[in-house]
């Protein structure tokens, strides 16, 4: 009896223990960092510094992005226009253009490549140390065939109405019998003879 009361507080031992066990809170795990996702101003930081010729402190500044977002098309396009070759980038077949007073790289590369972040590819692709200091009158290299220049539409011309109908003359009036000569002579003649033919009763 007593042998089997001792495995029965031993059983019993058992099963409190391992419900406290159960019980116990899970063990804490740290919590997982969300990336923060880059910015466009960070994006313009790498810009400007590589429209400062200052392509090491570019780069610097653009690995910890690419960290965070490395499928980031923008970031991407960053990284090549540094370690790529312009020349395979860009393309080989280019037109000259004499950039004009005001114009930037960044707006050559918008208006004439479709994106402001080639304003490097573009600046390698012409050889120039310092795209900021693109001046006036300078002939530089544009990837691609010139653009075609716009048709201007010729002006409306008024439209021609239908010529207007001749008017009609008016009609010539009737032919009225002419009257015939007036002959005083002959007239007091008749005259006479009217009155001397009334004075005889005829």
């Amino acid at each position: 009896m007593k042998h089997r009361s001792i495995l029965r507080l031993a059983a019993l031992a058992g099963a409190l223990a391992l419900a406290a066990c159960s019980k116990a809170p899970p063990p804490k795990t740290a919590p997982v960092p969300v990336p923060v996702a880059v910015a466009e101003s960070d994006i313009d930081g790498v810009q400007a510094l590589l429209m400062q010729g200052d392509s090491k402190g570019a780069g610097e500044q653009l690995e910890p992005l690419l960290k965070r977002e490395p499928m980031n098309p923008q970031l991407l396009l960053l990284r090549d226009s540094i370690a790529g070759d312009p020349q395979e980038q860009l393309g080989p077949v280019s037109y000259p253009y004499v950039v004009r007073p005001g114009e930037t790289i960044e707006q050559l590369a918008e208006r004439l490549l479709g994106n402001r972040l080639k304003a490097y590819q573009l600046a390698r692709y012409n050889g120039l140390v310092n795209p900021s200091a693109l001046a006036a009158g300078q002939a530089i290299r544009i990837p691609g065939t010139p653009p075609r220049p716009k048709v201007q539409p010729a002006p409306e011309r008024p439209s021609r109405s239908a010529p207007a109908a001749p008017r009609s003359k008016p009609a010539a009036p009737a032919s009225v019998p002419a009257k015939p000569a007036a002959n005083p002579a002959a007239a007091q003649r008749a005259r006479s003879a009217g009155l001397a033919a009334l004075n005889r009763g005829q």
